[in-house]
């Protein structure tokens, strides 16, 4: 009988719970304890605060041009992440150097998406970039590093970071384990 199979599928499906305002105000406090920098705190955060956080709480702290942030904790070390971003902006910030440069390419708003390994060991953060996608399309790393480089600039670092380089983790924090579904935040 086909109909207790997908009783049983539908029943699994609506167990997970939609992330709620508690879960993004639950999240918030945890970072505003991780911002105190206490060492050798511990922090779980789980995949519903993420997800919580996105859907409540993130455009104040995104900056413009980035719109519908996901990130998942696949595990062990493993993260998705998709957004929709103003590529227009990244490539008047960086214009291309001729008409066969890639960033020629950078045009409206577009759904990134990527898969990445994570890792990190004594303050330092680093992602290996498993794939990357422009829409349905494979996005070359130049272009990825483009995006990424845009989005990460700061005074201190004015060519912001490329997908593959080493960066220093923020407050005090020393290692960030991700498992499937959470992450442990270590400082």
């Amino acid at each position: 009988m086909i109909a207790k199979p997908i009783l049983v599928l539908s029943l699994a499906i609506a167990a997970a719970a939609a992330p709620t305002k508690k879960e993004a105000a639950l999240f918030q406090q945890k970072i505003e304890a991780i911002r105190r920098e206490q060492p050798k705190r511990r922090t779980l955060v789980t995949q519903n605060e993420i997800d919580a956080y996105f859907l409540f709480d993130a455009t104040k702290d995104l900056p413009v041009g980035i719109v519908k942030p996901t990130l998942v904790a696949l595990g062990p070390n493993r993260v998705s992440g998709s957004a929709v971003v103003d590529l227009d902006a990244v490539r008047k910030a960086s214009p291309p150097q001729s008409l066969l440069d890639p960033k020629n390419l950078l045009i409206g708003r577009v759904p990134l998406s990527a898969i990445a390994t994570f890792t990190s060991s004594k303050g330092m953060g680093k992602f290996v970039i498993e794939s990357a996608k422009i829409g349905s399309l494979p996005l070359p790393k130049l272009l990825l590093d483009e995006v990424a480089s845009y989005y990460t600039r700061s005074a201190s670092r004015p060519n912001g970071y490329a997908t593959d380089d080493l960066f220093p983790l923020p407050v005090g924090i020393r290692e960030i384990h991700v498992t499937r579904g959470q992450a442990l935040v270590v400082q």
